[in-house]
């Protein structure tokens, strides 16, 4: 049987402090090529410790404005992640809720 490799690339510019002045990523079997962001968190999950390896990261020049954004729709996308893994939409529609009262709270929507 033949496996498929697949390779994902950040790369990371950082000052003489290494604060993130640019970030790039790469996925080409996605189409993507060295394109620019000014923020990411990635999480990974060792089995063996049963705990999360995290990277954030965010350039010095993104905006705090953008950043809350960031995150809401960060929450929002885990909460369907969290349910595609493990089909409790009990626990979704809590998550989801709390992402409403976090957009609130930031004033993110306007009604």
């Amino acid at each position: 049987m033949s496996t498929k490799q697949s390779e994902i690339k950040i790369h990371v510019e950082v000052d003489e402090n290494n604060v993130p002045e640019s970030l790039h990523w790469s996925a080409e079997d996605g189409g993507v090529r060295h394109a620019q962001s000014k923020a990411m968190m990635l999480s990974l999950w060792d089995s063996q410790k049963q705990e999360t390896l995290r990277i954030d990261l965010w350039t010095k020049d993104m905006p705090v404005d953008e950043m809350k954004v960031f995150f809401h729709q960060t929450l929002v996308a885990m909460s369907d992640t969290f349910y595609r893994a493990t089909d409790d939409e009990k626990m979704m529609e809590t998550m989801k809720d709390f992402c409403d009262y976090f957009a609130e709270k930031l004033e993110l929507k306007k009604d």
